[in-house]
């Protein structure tokens, strides 16, 4: 097994159609322990005990600084180690440039950008000090594109600064044999699509993507899992795009 004796956090991670639920479960049969972040309406706990008694779900907000540094204390208590942080939390809005208020661009930011920040720098201690650690980032292809169907240019512009926020601690990190990267997925269906599509819109937009469908949340896991073992030991600051050729560049 890939991640056998790992410890893997994932933050928004309870969503059962959810990437950050996929990457979680794919994690578990892989070997690793799971501890599921996420708000409390969302029932992490709930959420873990799917993937078996030995995972773990704790209650935490990314935008609150003290709340990620409880849950990672929380793992460390519980399992001993993190090795692996999943940054999946994130929200979307799907509105026009015009229409952005402020309230709307620091709730986007907040989850996506500052959570990624807040949630990296709460276990990072914990990876440094065991020399060993990978820390995949979950961006989007709106960010490398400028804009997707159903998340605004703010959506847009937190994405492209997880991007750089993880290779900036990408190279800080690096001496500590912490990896960090960043995953681009395309249009994946989940809960956020659920309704959203007419099959007509389906077809047209299948017929842009030259693997002629959407992506499923366990493309991503795939990609989550693989970023979190060994098989990708040489590979620190990279964009791993998931997006079927929607956007190859």
């Amino acid at each position: 097994m890939l991640l056998k004796d790992k410890v893997a956090v994932v933050t928004g991670g309870a969503g059962i159609n959810g990437l950050g639920f996929a990457a979680a479960r794919m994690m578990a049969t892989q070997g690793a322990r799971v501890a599921i972040m996420d708000l409390v309406r969302a029932e992490p706990a709930s959420a873990a005990a799917r993937l078996g008694a030995e995972h773990l779900g704790v209650v935490g907000d990314v935008t609150d600084k003290s709340a990620c540094e409880a849950a990672a204390a929380a793992v460390l208590q519980k399992f001993g180690r993190i090795d692996v942080l999943i940054n999946n939390a994130g929200i979307t809005q799907p509105v026009k440039t015009l229409e952005i208020t402020g309230a709307d661009y620091d709730r986007i930011l907040d989850v996506s950008l500052r959570g990624t920040l807040y949630m990296s720098q709460a276990v990072l201690p914990a990876m440094r000090q065991q020399k060993s650690g990978s820390i995949v980032c979950i961006s989007s292809v709106s960010a490398q594109r400028g804009g997707g169907i159903f998340g605004g240019p703010h959506y847009s512009a937190a994405k492209a600064g997880v991007l750089g926020l993880a290779r900036a601690m990408a190279r800080e990190f690096g001496g500590d044999n912490v990896r960090i990267n960043c995953i681009t997925p395309g249009l994946i269906e989940t809960d956020i699509t659920q309704g959203k599509l007419t099959p007509e819109r389906k077809i047209e937009i299948n017929s842009t993507i030259p693997l002629a469908r959407l992506g499923r949340a366990d493309d991503v896991a795939g990609a989550c899992v693989f970023l979190a073992s060994d098989l990708s030991a040489y590979c620190t600051g990279i964009t791993l795009d998931v997006n079927g050729g929607m956007l190859i560049h």
